[in-house]
């Protein structure tokens, strides 16, 4: 079974990016199991939303405590949670932020980080406002480049499923950041 957690603040998207990735892996044979994990219900507070997969049915019901991977939609996050908590050995950690993966590979000497610049990605195509631009899509493209789990195409195919408004423009941030997130190989 592989779980992942993202870590987010409220209307980045957290919880429809883990719908999307849970709806491509299914369309993939994957058992799925997705939910959210709420603190203050705002725009901007702190949010995870958990999800874990597997070939066989998932029979547990408690949110991810060790993940084997890491998204998070907003580096400061980094200064505010431990959001390395549980996570196992050699995890990866997806990071969206405009620095470069040698910024936080001390930090985190022993996971795999990588890093996309998601919300310059989600600016271009008018995703959000430029105050509070929504990058869940952007980060399923650079999560899928470097975990083969689930294929692009399922990805963008999702995204047309749950994503109502900019659809075109979604997938066309989940392509970019699909070919521009840096990671350790």
């Amino acid at each position: 079974m592989v779980e992942i957690r993202f870590h987010g603040r409220g209307g980045q998207g957290a919880v429809i990016a883990s719908e999307i990735l849970a709806s491509a892996l299914f369309k993939e044979g994957y058992y799925c199991q997705t939910f959210p994990e709420f603190g203050v219900e705002r725009r901007g507070a702190p949010v995870q939303a958990f999800l874990r997969f597997d070939k066989k049915p998932i029979v547990i019901r408690y949110k991810v405590y060790h993940p084997d991977h890491i998204i998070i939609l907003d580096s400061v996050l980094l200064n505010q949670i431990n959001v390395t908590d549980g996570l196992k050995p050699y995890g990866t950690i997806l990071i969206n932020t405009n620095k470069e993966i040698s910024f936080y590979s001390s930090f985190f000497s022993n996971y795999k980080v990588a890093v996309c610049d998601a919300t310059q990605i989600a600016l271009k195509y008018g995703l959000g406002t430029k105050t509070a631009p929504i990058i869940n899509t952007a980060m399923l493209g650079a999560f899928v480049r470097i975990h083969s789990f689930v294929s692009l195409d399922s990805v963008l195919e999702s995204i047309k499923e749950y994503v109502e408004v900019k659809q075109e423009e979604n997938i066309l941030a989940c392509r970019e950041a699909y070919e521009k997130v840096r990671f350790e190989s």
